[in-house]
């Protein structure tokens, strides 16, 4: 029996849909995370990009568990100066931009190199239900939790 690796010219790439609306956040990043990196494929190999592009929609409409979640939630960014440190609570994050929430919850679940920069590139989030992918005709991925 031998071991099957992928070649790039056997991987093929399929669009899938994914509506994020009343998903708890931490549940669709993982499933998302596991499809852009194609690890439910049978063809999955580690050191290549085997994943599927995804397009999540509703990112508005994202829920969190927890009583007091969306100020315990911290989110920082540093300017690389000194004292540069800002932090941002979820929910003042919920306002102004919605899709970060989920871009940075489901690239947390990314590998670090450039082949997890690679997979975060074949990621395409929206606050609303409309995408400019319609062309592509992406498969709906029904996620139930």
């Amino acid at each position: 029996m031998r071991t099957f690796v992928a070649k790039p010219d056997n991987i093929t790439n399929n669009w899938l849909l994914v509506d994020a609306k009343d998903q708890i956040l931490g549940r669709l990043a993982s499933e998302v995370a596991s499809r852009l990196r194609g690890k439910h494929k049978p063809e999955y190999t580690p050191n290549m990009d085997t994943g599927d592009y995804v397009v999540v929609i509703n990112a508005k409409q994202i829920a969190i568990k927890g009583n007091n979640k969306g100020e315990q939630k911290t989110y920082y960014r540093h300017s690389e100066y000194p004292g540069g440190l800002k932090e941002t609570s979820y929910n003042k994050m919920m306002e102004k931009n919605p899709s970060r929430v989920v871009e940075l919850a489901i690239k947390g679940m990314l590998p670090r190199n450039p082949l997890g920069r690679d997979m975060y590139r074949k990621l395409k989030v929206y606050n609303g239900a409309e995408h400019p992918h319609a062309a592509q005709q992406p498969e709906v991925l029904n996620l139930q939790g």
